[in-house]
Parts: C-alpha cells; sequence; structure tokens
C-alpha cells in the first residue's frame, strides 16, 4: 500500500469512526432531521425521476432517508450505509412502519457489493461529502444501474449559505484554533463549489449531467436554546471544537452562539434559509 492509499485509508477509518459516535445522536433526533431536510429528499425524488415500479439504490442512507419515503412510491429499495448503527436504525425504522420492499446491507460507496445494471436509479442525500473515494464512489453508483439509468447526488453548497451550519460553528471558531482543511477531505462543504462534483460525474462517464441550485429553508419548532443543544449534539466536528474548549470559555461561547442564531426564531420556530446542489447523470 502507499502512502496515498494510506491516507486514504485513514482517512476513510476517521470518518467511519466519527459517524459510529454520531449515529446516536441522529437517532435521537431522526423524527426532527427528516422533517427539516424532506425538501431534499423531494428535490431528489424529481431530479433522479424516481417513479412507481423501479428498483433504486440508495447510497449512505444514514438514519433511513431518502429510502424510507422513496419506499412508497417504488417496486423496491436498497438501502446501504457503511456504519453498522445507521442500518440498524433504519432497518427499525422500516419495521416500524411495517415497510417490507426495503432491503438493508452495511457496505462503502466505494465498494457496492450488486452487479452490473441491478437498479434503475441510485440516489446519494448527504452522504457523498463523506465518500472514503469520492470518485470511485460516483464509479460505484454509475456501474450498478441500468443503461440510461439516473444517478443523483445532493450535497450542501458554500457554508456561507447555511448559517443552520454557520452560525454556531463560526463564534466556536473564534474560541478555537482549527487547522487547515483539505479540500477534498470528507466534510459537509466538500462539493459546495459549483460543479465540482458534476465534473466528478461527467469524469465517470455520465451523460447529460445537470447541477440544480435548491433552496429551502429549514424550520421547526424550537427555541434558540433547544437548536444549540441539536446542532453541538448531531456535528461531530463541533463536538471535537467544544472538547478544546477551556472550562472558562464555554459560559462565553455557549451564549454568543446561542445570540448569533436567534435571529432566526419567531414566535418559538427556527427557520433558517437553506441552499443545495443536486447533481444528476445519466448512465450512457
Amino acid at each position: 500500500m502507499n502512502s496515498e492509499e494510506q491516507r486514504k485509508t485513514l482517512q476513510a477509518d476517521k470518518t467511519l469512526e466519527a459517524w459510529q459516535t454520531s449515529a446516536r445522536y441522529w437517532d435521537k433526533y431522526r423524527p426532527l432531521i427528516a422533517q427539516m431536510f424532506a425538501p431534499l429528499t423531494f428535490g431528489l425524488i424529481q431530479e433522479a425521476r424516481i417513479s412507481t415500479g423501479q428498483k433504486v439504490l440508495d447510497i449512505g442512507g444514514g438514519t433511513g432517508e431518502p429510502s424510507l419515503t422513496i419506499a412508497g412510491i417504488v417496486g423496491s429499495v436498497m438501502y446501504t450505509d457503511p456504519v453498522a448503527e445507521m442500518v440498524e436504525i433504519a432497518r427499525s425504522e422500516a419495521g416500524r412502519r411495517g415497510l417490507t420492499n426495503i432491503d438493508f446491507r452495511q457496505c462503502s460507496a466505494d465498494n457496492l457489493p450488486f452487479l452490473d445494471g441491478t437498479f434503475d436509479v441510485a440516489v446519494s442525500r448527504l452522504s457523498a461529502m463523506f465518500f472514503a473515494d469520492s470518485v470511485t464512489g460516483v464509479q460505484e453508483a454509475l456501474r450498478v444501474i441500468v443503461k440510461n439509468g439516473y444517478a443523483s447526488f445532493v450535497v450542501w453548497a458554500a457554508k456561507e449559505s447555511n448559517p443552520f451550519f454557520s452560525s454556531i460553528s463560526d463564534v466556536i471558531d473564534r474560541f478555537v484554533e482549527s487547522p487547515d482543511q483539505d479540500p477534498d477531505a470528507p466534510d459537509a462543504f466538500r462539493f459546495a463549489v459549483p460543479g465540482k462534483l458534476a465534473k466528478i460525474l461527467e469524469n465517470a462517464g455520465a451523460e447529460n449531467v445537470v447541477e440544480r441550485q435548491l433552496n429551502f429553508q429549514i424550520e421547526e419548532k424550537m427555541s434558540p436554546e433547544q437548536f444549540w443543544q441539536l446542532r453541538t449534539e448531531m456535528s461531530e466536528s463541533l463536538r471535537g471544537k467544544m472538547a478544546r474548549l477551556a472550562p472558562d470559555q464555554l459560559p462565553i461561547v455557549k451564549p454568543a452562539a446561542i445570540d448569533a442564531a436567534r435571529q432566526y426564531f419567531v414566535s418559538g420556530k427556527m427557520s433558517f434559509p437553506a441552499e443545495a446542489l443536486i447533481v444528476t447523470g445519466r448512465k450512457g
């Protein structure tokens, strides 16, 4: 194994470990997350041309979305995720709902255990940013779909266009020194630059690649204080930064971060403007 392969392996292990830790928090807030990010799910369904009778592959399905929603539309869904804890959370929720047309497989995006042309459509909602090898992950998505099938990926646009993330992290960053981030390392904003993921899809052989900007509101009934708890539990990067705060800093950081987010709350309701990119290509 050469140095580049070692680097990618270590990076993949680190990302997997972070999501294993995060799984219990994503389970705790699962209904809330599903509601907040529902516009991404429906945008993905539209762009991927998902329709009745299809076989759909969900890559990196997390706690169950978009698989759980897509199952109500199509013939069958294959949910995948590399984190065992996420797979069990999604499987449990599908069982609770009585869904029988979802299968579950623990696997990584860059090594899908399926034959060529197995599925009509492949989708990825907020997971492509964390692929251990984004190029191989996209190639695998195209490999396992049929000719003329669609592969569609939802990723976050620029951090500054998404105060749901930046309002708290920007405050914490004033107190915690963070190392420079590799722009190609797994991160929520890895594909925020327009055209970056589209280029990978084109290089993988996809045709008619289209990148669409999706603007929506992340809305839910909660207070700024509840939002602080949600974000600092959900986010592995925020948990890591908070662990590096000095004991006397947290009483300063927390109220400052809550105040920074308060502008997005009115009468007990949270409403953050949000921006994502949906990148879709057809297998030639």
